[in-house]
């Protein structure tokens, strides 16, 4: 079960780049596509090419029955959740602060797993967040600034994240990986699709000078492909593997990726403030790594999920 721990830590990291690694390309298209309609179509091309490979080589799973239904469908609603408080947030707060507040999700995850699914994060782990939490401070915040209504959205933002990946703890090991993120991919895109049609100018934002912007469409299948479609199936597959407080923990190296991504491709630098946030940020998560898993004294310890 260890070195099945190791290996799901290492594709959650992967998953963790992937987003990161896209920061860049999504607030680029997102400047000529509003986010909602975006985010739409994303979900959207992601789902269609999982019920494509469901429907070629793996049809006998594509029979859903309400248990994955609704699974996918709460996985779904916290996922979006996150982004349009997010989205929303940061119309009145900072990217900083609301970088920041967002990954306050590490924090609410293992409280969260202690009351939800009674797993308790070893020392290492708590640790491990600790210094994740420093470190996700020093790279966002250049100053202290005064709550606003933007920061409450944001803070509903981690706590949606929060529940989602909770919420994958529970369902990954009952469910099969591919079903279960075709479902909750579909569910997203359902919803940011209804929330463009009611929010956003959706009839000028699906003009062809629009869909054929190169940045869009590079955007667009790059994230749904690799940061939508295969990050949230080895997210259904490899989670089940690990904990969800490691999992945060993982999870909050993305805006490190994202940081080092822009560094190649926009030029941005950090500031020595910000690679001491990063480090930090990496720190912990090797904390929690090399401190065991908190799973060997949970239920998921005796786990044998099936394949997807």
């Amino acid at each position: 079960m260890v070195r099945k721990s190791l290996l799901a830590d290492m594709v959650l990291l992967v998953v963790t780049f992937s987003w990161g690694a896209t920061f860049v390309l999504v607030k680029e298209a997102i400047e000529t596509m509003p986010p909602f309609t975006f985010l739409g179509v994303r979900f959207a091309i992601a789902a269609v090419l999982l019920f494509l490979i469901l429907l070629l080589f793996k049809r006998e799973q594509l029979q859903f029955d309400n248990g994955i239904l609704k699974a996918g469908a709460v996985l779904g609603f916290w996922l979006f959740a996150g982004y349009i408080f997010q989205t929303l947030g940061l119309q009145y707060t900072s990217a900083s602060k609301a970088g920041f507040i967002t990954g306050l999700s590490v924090v609410l995850v293992p409280l969260f797993s202690v009351w939800l699914l009674r797993i308790k994060p070893k020392r290492a782990t708590v640790i491990g967040v600790g210094a994740a939490t420093a470190g996700l401070a020093l790279l966002s915040l250049d100053k202290v600034e005064a709550a606003n209504f933007g920061d409450f959205l944001v803070l509903l933002c981690a706590l949606s994240y929060a529940m989602h990946i909770i919420m994958m703890g529970k369902y990954a090991p009952k469910f099969k990986a591919l079903p279960l993120a075709l479902i909750q991919i579909t569910a997203v895109a359902i919803f940011n699709l209804v929330g463009a049609f009611l929010f956003e100018p959706w009839q000028s934002a699906m003009a062809k000078d629009v869909l054929f912007n190169p940045s869009v469409d590079l955007a667009l299948i790059i994230t749904a492909v690799f940061a939508t479609a295969l990050a949230f199936v080895a997210q259904s597959q490899f989670q089940k593997f690990t904990t969800p407080t490691r999992t945060a923990l993982i999870f909050s190296t993305e805006p490190v990726f994202a940081a080092v991504t822009a560094y190649f491709w926009a030029d941005e630098r950090l500031s020595g403030q910000g690679i001491i946030g990063a480090l930090l940020i990496l720190a912990g998560m090797l904390m929690a790594e090399l401190g065991g898993s908190d799973k060997e004294e949970a239920t998921a310890g005796g786990v044998s999920p099936e394949s997807c």
